[in-house]
């Protein structure tokens, strides 16, 4: 390799004669650390092919410049490398890093005594982190450190280099340079998030990447069946979450992360325990409790705390990023609410094979309102109050209901609350019919376009608002004054055209025959027995007063008596004219 001057030595990455050194005394072993972070990653790619990719940039490549450096830099026989230490994909901010704390165990163990890198900015992009390193952690340990490039350091030829300006100066210039990218990353990111695109290393459990929009997402097809399963067993079998995984492990089927790593992904859970690819109640919950399977796009969950700091925190759900109908679905909303409803309440299996019965979590005494414990006294199955039992009858004046009679008594209240459905759908029919209902909406709709022209016309006038202060025609006291005036009248048109647009919308969904909780309620017209998924479709809490007396709140009974109530007009008639 041939050598330049010292003025040149930045650009080239040779090392100057001046500075070729005699080995005598010591052998050097040389720690050669090497970077290529995500950014590093993406301008390759968008340079295209090995071609007109920034060969300098790649791990291979400053391998091989730096090794070509080291041999010209060191005299033969002077220096030995004692390891390759390398960071792929990897933020220089972070000194958590692989590769990085490897190199730093060697160093530890004594292995170790020369840190050769190509720049500053590899080994650190944290100001703070460089500083400790530099002027603490090397140091202490009769380290050398040299950077060949940019701001050229080695601490044997000068170990008073480092406090020079240009040192501390690369140090912030990379830190700031850090934040900066971070900062542009994470608009970029919330900017695909908030339109519904993909973003993720790793589809969700499930989930494939489209081969042709990698961010979209399609079913798959060996995954979907496995879910589909498990939400049967859940809300038809009436198993516990801890069945389910215990049923999965039985069959072999892989949990979410030994799955992907059969597909050949480069997958780590960092909290997966042993690694043995058995599922836990905890990954079915949260295989099946997403909106992710309706559909939905759900992303921005966690972040990081900060450019400099890695770990991941919980973000609230209110700041998630939710776009709806961006993908197929794999359950259907009633299937979801009814798995929602499920893990809300708090039950336990009631038997070996991990069955939870089918009121688990529903029964609550009417006297004190705790929750109602299964018991078997004889040839008959209880559900009794805990406050009576553990504080005497003074406490709670329920005793105990058997279960006989209260399936009995809740299945008979379920068809009589079907038969009202199919009446009041008769109903909604011919409401659906009726000019009062097709007059109401129709005056509700002309009312709506009246609001949103009468916020045009304002909207028009706001804009000439603005011209006639431009053009000096209004002082800008006056202009400031009206432009108050046109803004409250502006949010006062958009709030009332919404709340008539929402009333329109509730009165169409009141009178048509297609409303959508009638269709989910109508599969359960013809009901003969009771099941655990159909007590969580349809109720909500079932209080005990007694042996022979329950009141159930009816997860639906709101809406219908809205339905009702607007159709009330269209009840009477249709009892008058028979």
């Amino acid at each position: 390799m041939a050598r330049i001057s010292r003025q040149g030595f930045q650009s080239s990455g040779a090392a100057p004669e001046d500075l070729r050194i005699s080995m005598d005394l010591q052998k050097w072993r040389i720690c050669v650390y090497v970077r290529l972070s995500r950014e590093d990653e993406r301008n390759i790619s968008r340079k295209g092919g090995p071609e007109s990719q920034p060969q300098s940039e790649s791990i291979m490549n400053q391998k091989s410049i730096l090794r070509s450096w080291i041999e010209d830099y060191f005299e033969p026989g002077s220096y030995e490398i004692a390891g390759y230490f390398e960071d792929d994909g990897l933020t220089g901010t972070d000194d958590e890093r692989e590769g990085f704390m490897r190199m730093v165990g060697t160093i530890e163990r004594g292995e170790a005594n020369c840190v050769v890198v190509k720049t500053l900015s590899r080994a650190f992009r944290n100001y703070s982190d460089q500083g400790y390193y530099l002027e603490e952690f090397f140091p202490s340990r009769n380290v050398r450190f040299i950077s060949t490039m940019d701001s050229f350091v080695d601490t044997y030829m000068d170990s008073e280099a480092i406090y020079n300006l240009d040192v501390p100066m690369y140090g912030l210039l990379n830190d700031r340079f850090a934040a900066a990218t971070s900062r542009s990353v994470r608009r970029t990111f919330d900017d695909k998030r908030s339109k519904g695109k993909f973003i993720g290393a790793f589809p969700p459990y499930g989930f494939l990447k489209d081969p042709e929009d990698k961010n979209h997402l399609i079913l798959d097809p060996d995954t979907v069946p496995v879910k589909l399963q498990m939400k049967d067993w859940l809300l038809h079998e009436g198993l516990s979450l801890g069945a389910v995984a215990r049923r999965l492990n039985a069959m072999g089927v892989p949990n979410p992360a030994r799955y992907k790593q059969m597909k050949g992904w480069k997958y780590c859970n960092p909290h997966a325990r042993g690694g043995q690819g058995l599922w836990c109640a905890a990954t079915v919950k949260n295989v099946l409790l997403t909106q992710m399977n309706l559909g939905h796009m759900v992303q921005g969950r966690q972040r990081v705390m900060s450019y400099k700091i890695h770990d991941r925190i919980t973000v609230p759900e209110s700041s998630w990023f939710v776009v709806e109908n961006m993908h197929e679905a794999t359950f259907t909303q009633e299937d979801y609410t009814a798995l929602c409803a499920l893990f809300e309440r708090k039950t336990r299996a009631s038997d070996s094979r991990g069955t939870v019965h089918k009121f688990a979590g529903l029964l609550k005494c009417g006297c004190c309102g705790r929750a109602m414990h299964r018991s078997h006294v004889k040839n008959h199955i209880y559900y009794k109050c805990e406050t009576r039992k553990n504080k005497g009858p003074a406490a709670c004046q329920v005793k105990s209901i058997r279960e006989d009679r209260l399936e009995r008594a809740v299945l008979g209240a379920i068809q009589g609350q079907m038969k009202q459905v199919e009446s009041l759908e008769t109903v909604i029919e011919e409401a659906g019919k009726n000019s009062d209902a097709k007059d109401s909406i129709n005056r509700l709709e002309k009312l709506f376009l009246d609001k949103e022209r009468e916020l045009e016309r304002m909207q028009n006038v706001f804009d000439c608002l603005y011209e006639d202060w431009k053009f000096g025609e209004v002082s800008e006291k006056e202009y400031r004054r009206m432009r108050e005036r046109c803004e409250t009248k502006m949010d006062q048109l958009k709030a009332a055209a919404e709340k008539i647009r929402e009333e329109a919308d509730n009165c169409r969904k009141q009178v048509s025959e297609e409303n959508p909780l009638f269709e989910s309620l109508l599969q359960y017209g013809n009901i003969k027995e009771l099941s655990r998924s159909v007590l969580l479709s349809l109720i909500d809490v079932i209080y005990v007063h007694g042996a022979y007396k329950i009141t159930i709140k009816f997860k639906f009974e709101d809406e219908l008596l809205r339905i009702a109530r607007a159709t009330e007009g269209s009840l009477d008639k249709r009892t008058a004219d028979k």
